[in-house]
């Protein structure tokens, strides 16, 4: 069973750091422990661990921050993940391991939610894209992809909200991707990872 610390760590990651009403508040610790059931002790200690992983800024007397994503920030998320996931496509293709059915699960998945469910589509995308870096069998490359996954899912979300039409865009180019791997092509495959990577950059950093 989990620790208490381990339950706030966990909802305070994945449910309110990703949560774009969110961004540029302070985290009141007394709501979230009765919210998610705990005292407030396990809630400071997970915020501890999120100051640590710079995903949170801790201010005397005021508690713990939750900064707007940063255009710094951005940039250094995507240019990253641009790194892995071509190195990703190319691997997978040349290993003849490209995941087709889980990728295309995944996004078959994303065309079934709706409009009100912006968490679990960027859910489903950074299934997506993990699938695929997976697939290259580089276990240290997988636990550094994985550790991106906060940033990723909250610059995800905060694109689908800042972008009315960024939702259907996103799933032509998981499609065009999917595709490109599935020819064999990883010319096409890194080209279209660099374009729908290159396409929610420039949403989140036109706000």
């Amino acid at each position: 069973m989990p620790s208490g610390r381990e339950v706030a760590y966990a909802h305070l990651k994945d449910t309110v750091l990703s949560d774009p009403s969110m961004q540029g508040q302070f985290v009141n610790e007394q709501a979230l422990a009765d919210e998610i059931g705990v005292s407030r002790t396990p809630i400071r200690e997970a915020l501890l661990l999120l100051a640590a992983e710079e995903l949170v800024q801790l201010v005397p007397k005021r508690g713990a921050y939750i900064a707007p994503v940063g255009g710094r920030e951005i940039g250094e998320l995507f240019e990253i993940r641009a790194m892995i996931e071509c190195y990703a496509a190319r691997r997978a293709v040349e290993l003849d391991a490209v995941p087709l059915e889980e990728m295309r699960r995944h996004l078959d998945e994303q065309r079934e939610l709706g409009e009100e469910q912006a968490r679990e589509f960027i859910d489903h995308d950074h299934r997506f894209h993990s699938a695929l870096v997976a697939a290259v069998g580089n276990e240290m490359l997988s636990k550094t992809y994985d550790g991106l996954r906060a940033r990723q899912v909250r610059a995800g979300v905060e694109a689908l909200f800042r972008s009315d039409g960024r939702r259907k865009s996103v799933l032509a180019e998981h499609e065009a991707i999917v595709s490109a791997l599935a020819a064999g092509d990883p010319e096409a495959a890194t080209a279209a990872i660099t374009e729908h990577l290159s396409a929610t950059r420039q949403v989140l950093q036109s706000g």
